[in-house]
């Protein structure tokens, strides 16, 4: 099973992939981000985010796609602008006809490492035990979304699929 994670940003979105045989074989795919440049326009970087994300699951053909989902944030503007891209994502996925899946931070960080308030760097052992990695993904919203993708093998896969 192909799944891709995504960190939803307006800036930037990290993009993580994996293939899953079974919960216990899970293999890094590719990681990367899609960005979009400050000072354009709003309406532009959604329109930018949609045509990038479309081109890629045309490309990778994933079977399940793992968005995270919001949490509110003390700056209500990043917040905002977040949450209209995390729209976009949302709407690429279902015009492909993607399912989709949105854990909570909490779900996901319980998920990888067994605790729901785990740090970044308990996250990040976890992400390079279980997919095999002698060093950590970057950028770190690339490899947040590696870490959703694992999410997805984890939370969404059986165990008996090979």
């Amino acid at each position: 099973m192909r799944i891709i994670g995504i960190d939803p940003g307006l800036a930037r979105i990290g993009i993580g992939i994996v293939e899953a045989e079974n919960v216990h074989r899970i293999h890094p795919v590719e990681w990367l981000t899609i960005e979009t440049k400050a000072g354009i326009a709003t309406p532009e970087r959604l329109r930018e985010i949609h045509d990038d994300l479309a081109a890629l699951v045309k490309d990778i053909k994933p079977d399940l796609a793992v968005v995270e989902r919001l949490f509110f944030e003390t700056n209500v503007k990043t917040a905002m602008d977040v949450a209209q891209a995390r729209g976009v994502i949302l709407l690429t996925l279902g015009e492909h006809g993607i399912r989709t899946v949105e854990p909570t931070p909490l779900q996901l960080k319980s998920c990888i490492t067994g605790d729901g308030k785990a740090d970044k760097r308990q996250m990040q052992d976890m992400l390079m035990r279980i997919l095999s990695l002698t060093n950590m993904p970057t950028p770190d919203d690339a490899a947040d979304a590696l870490a959703l993708a694992v999410y997805g093998a984890l939370a969404q896969v059986p165990a008996h699929i090979s």
